[in-house]
């Protein structure tokens, strides 16, 4: 057999040869250079077209689940000498990243440390900040007014 080499040649000569719109492009891994590969091209027997009659025409309905958003979760953990409040945040699929350590209350002024972890990213809001540290300060009167107890 005689090996075959594309030529291009103009539409009005014949074609004894047909290569496709986009080549095939392989990879020969022992050279590591690309090669291209002829395809076979389908006979004109083998391209069927259906009747319109035939075909059916199906409803198809697709449930798309809209994502939601990812959320800033604090939590705490209430003993009896101290609190201990950190930032998570919550991606719905995923799981919990932590944001923060846990910082205790009254040891340090979690508050504090808390507001200065927010300010520091910039992605967060300022309105979202605000109701976290409006939070924070819930929770905290709360213990303090429990006095460590539940």
């Amino acid at each position: 057999m005689l090996p075959i080499s594309p030529t291009f040649s103009s539409p009005s000569t014949s074609k004894l040869l047909s290569l496709p719109q986009k080549p095939f492009l392989s990879f020969n891994a022992r050279f590591k250079r690309p090669r291209f590969v002829c395809r076979p091209c389908a006979a004109p027997e083998a391209l069927e077209i259906e009747e319109e009659d035939q075909l059916e025409e199906k409803e198809v309905r697709v449930a798309v689940k809209t994502m939601e958003k990812p959320r800033l979760v604090l939590k705490f953990v209430w003993m009896e000498k101290n609190i201990g409040l950190a930032l998570d945040q919550v991606i719905p699929g995923y799981g919990t990243v932590p944001l923060s350590p846990y910082y205790f209350w009254p040891r340090k002024d979690a508050w504090e440390e808390l507001k200065s972890l927010l300010e520091s990213k910039a992605w967060i809001s300022q309105k979202r900040m605000i109701i976290l540290l409006n939070q924070a300060t819930d929770i905290i009167n709360l213990w303090q007014q429990s006095g460590g107890a539940l």
